[in-house]
């Protein structure tokens, strides 16, 4: 009689820890030595509702398509070989230091994993006998004066004056509202208003180091803060905030010098306004130097609570007994900073990921390093708090990591990806994005028709159709292409003849995600939820409307698409009109191809009654005045917010705002339940296009959005066509 027998597994303390085990039974030499409770893992029983098991069918088949080529079969194999190594080699190596070596009251300690000499070095001593760590390995040893480098503080002298404390609460909450709920680095409140108060009692000290990071993420609050509460601003210098902004550059600290949590949060900071000002290198540096200190923290990893805990214990009984009456205040405690340290991470993380993407670099760390938990809600948060918003977030920064690498990473052109491959690759993006949009809170929906929205769903569902916007809109500018070098006749034509359903429904797709971008941006501007000089909300707007103009140039009339362009174009030409020169000059540039394939101007005028025409004024005055027909230049200390004005909108001459803010335009225009169902039948798959698949995502335009700044430019000036656009774009490929 055959016996059948299974390797031991390790219990889930060391797994998670990616340990040693020596699993013994009932408990393991490590977790007995620790006194922790070691649980191994059983059989378990899951139960699923009858969708989620059919979507899993559908994503099965959608990748054993994927894998029919020999080469990519290989491929898998050799994959799952290496992985189930990989699992023999952590489970059976004792020298396999687990990843969190940090402490809370030692943060600046540098993360080291486990190809570590030092973490080798502690195992080979504990292996000696030497059990105990005296913490030597983590000592500070430079060899050389701290002091003695330089330092831009020691030269800082502000400019800006802080406004009153009360008017600086408000910026704060203007700031919360945009992005405090989205990237954790002002949260919690209560902390942020010790900052705050502190900040007011005077200047740092320059040799205080701590001091003047506080000071400056002070400041940086305060820019945002301004950035989000002015919808017109004149000023030759900078966006409004620019005051605060450049004063709190002359107090970051210095590449040299030690991290911190709050030096991550303050560089993530000064990336993003780098980014509003459409520095975008300057963005890049300072969002990757934040994420690499985050990693050099350790914040990519879990850390065990018994860290935290142990560097709080005394060997004295009274103390003990009293460390044992606050077990549970403790324990929450812990619990509190943990989850401090992943919404931080995750914050800087989509920062960096939507950076990365957008601008077309190589994504700075993998999903697979990472190992901390996603954010989750502490005991007392309410059903809907900040750290579901970032959660959910979080998700689709992950998924526009999986966009990157699936759709627009390079690939050897002796070895190019099949049409079959492509397919699976978008179905099972678009599965992602499906399985997202079904399990998103009822507080995180846009819902126009029962006013039932927050400016953090504006910003989340943005996010979700530029991923379905990103995902398709290689195939739709190559689409688009053929038929604009085709001629005149081919745009008069149905451009859906000759397609195959899975091609025609894909690029539905990604058009009905530009419509819906618009729509929702048209109809929270309405309740002044559009941020003028924001980043994410021009970018967003910007490319949803690249994609209308290129289907209003190429395909035949749509009044949806057509009412849907002109209301991006409004949008852009309004944030122009009040400021902002980045929007400005590329709603000038989509004007101009849109006039070069159709003659009749945009219908972007608004009403005489409802325009608010800039007044400007003299170089010398003070750069945070603002000044409109409607309001009076203040002195910028004692109102330094001037009332918010909605954006330009068409509304009483029934442009093209008013069907959308009326809610007679369709929204959602992408059925979320459509994305679940399976591009293709296997069976039936003779009449796909997979050539045109393969055409398309051969060398994808990811960097369009820049490419149709820069090179369209030049083509419109020199009297050149949309269609010749697109030609040089693709032969420059």
């Amino acid at each position: 009689m055959d016996l059948v027998t299974s390797r031991p597994v390790a219990c889930l303390h060391c797994r998670q820890r990616r340990s040693y085990c020596s699993k013994e039974k009932p408990s393991c030499s490590r977790c007995r030595d620790g006194g922790l409770p070691c649980v191994y893992e059983g059989a378990r029983k899951m139960l699923v509702n009858e969708s989620y098991l059919r979507e899993l069918e559908a994503k099965a088949k959608a990748l054993d398509a994927a894998l029919a080529q020999p080469r990519a079969a290989s491929a898998g194999k050799g994959r799952n070989a290496a992985h189930d190594e990989e699992e023999d080699f952590e489970d059976e190596q004792p020298l396999l230091e687990p990843f969190t070596q940090l402490s809370l009251e030692n943060p600046s300690t540098s993360f080291q994993g486990p190809a570590s000499s030092d973490n080798f070095l502690r195992n080979v001593r504990k292996l000696s006998g030497f059990y105990g760590d005296d913490d030597s390995l983590d000592s500070s040893s430079n060899l050389y004066e701290p002091d003695a480098l330089p330092s831009r503080r020691q030269v800082f002298r502000p400019h800006a004056r802080l406004p009153p404390i009360d008017m600086a609460r408000r910026l704060f909450a203007a700031q919360y509202m945009y992005i405090g709920t989205i990237f954790a680095f002002t949260d919690p409140r209560d902390s942020f208003e010790r900052l705050l108060l502190e900040a007011y009692r005077g200047s740092p000290d320059p040799s205080d180091r701590d001091a003047c990071l506080a000071y400056a993420k002070v400041l940086l609050v305060l820019a945002f803060g301004q950035l989000y509460s002015v919808n017109q601003w004149v000023d030759f210098r900078g966006p409004p905030g620019f005051d605060f902004f450049t004063d709190s550059l002359n107090l970051l600290p210095e590449t040299h010098e030690e991290g911190s949590m709050l030096c991550v949060e303050t560089l993530a900071l000064a990336g993003y306004f780098m980014q509003n000002m459409n520095r975008r290198d300057a963005a890049f540096q300072y969002i990757g130097r934040a994420l690499r200190m985050a990693i050099s923290l350790g914040l990519h990893q879990e850390v065990s609570p018994h860290y935290y805990s142990s560097s709080s214990s005394s060997s004295s009984s009274a103390a003990a007994a009293w460390q044992g009456a606050r077990d549970d205040e403790d324990a929450l405690l812990d619990a509190a900073a943990r989850e401090h340290r992943r919404r931080v991470w995750w914050s800087v993380y989509s920062l960096d990921r939507i950076l990365c993407v957008k601008s077309g670099n190589p994504i700075t760390i993998q999903d697979e390093d990472i190992g901390a938990d996603l954010p989750s809600r502490l005991p007392g948060d309410a059903e809907y708090c900040p750290a579901v918003v970032l959660r959910h977030y979080t998700q689709l920064s992950r998924i526009l990591g999986q966009i990157h690498k699936t759709i627009y990473r390079k690939t050897s052109r002796e070895a190019p990806r099949s049409g079959r491959s492509l397919m699976a690759s978008v179905q099972s993006i678009i599965l992602s994005l499906s399985r997202w949009n079904r399990e998103l809170p009822d507080d995180l929906r846009f819902e126009p028709a029962r006013l039932s929205f927050s400016r953090e769903s504006v910003g989340a569902l943005a996010h979700y159709y530029q991923c379905i916007n990103m995902t398709v809109r290689p195939l739709l500018f190559h689409v688009v292409q053929r038929r604009l070098r085709a001629g005149e006749e081919e745009r008069r034509r149905d451009w859906k003849d000759g397609l195959s359903q899975t091609t025609v429904r894909v690029i539905d797709m990604c058009v009905g995600a530009a419509q819906d971008v618009v729509n929702m941006m048209a109809i929270a501007s309405q309740h002044d939820m559009v941020a003028t000089y924001g980043y994410m909300d021009g970018e967003h707007i910007f490319s949803a409307t690249i994609v209308l103009v290129m289907v209003c140039a190429a395909f035949p009339p749509n009044a949806a698409n057509t009412a849907a362009m002109n209301a991006g174009l409004s949008l852009l030409r309004s944030m122009g009109e009040r400021g902002n020169s980045h929007m400005g000059a590329r709603y000038e540039l989509l004007a101009n191809l849109h006039a070069g394939v159709m003659p009749s101007p945009p219908p972007c005028q608004a009403p005489a009654t409802a325009a608010v025409q800039p007044r400007l004024r003299e170089p010398d005055a003070s750069a945070s005045t603002v000044t409109t027909t409607t309001t009076t230049a203040t002195d910028p200390i004692t109102n330094p917010i001037p009332p918010r004005i909605p954006m330009l909108l068409s509304m009483a001459g029934g442009g093209p705002w008013a069907a959308a803010a009326a809610g007679s335009m369709p929204f959602p225009v992408v059925d979320n339940s459509a994305l679940d169902e399976p591009f293709y039948d296997e069976s039936a798959s003779t009449g796909m296009d997979f050539g045109l698949w393969e055409e398309g995502f051969a060398y994808p335009t990811m960097d369009l959005d820049f490419d149709l700044a820069a090179t369209g430019g030049v083509v419109m000036a020199q009297g050149g066509h949309l269609s010749e656009f697109m030609y040089s774009h693709a032969h420059e490929s």
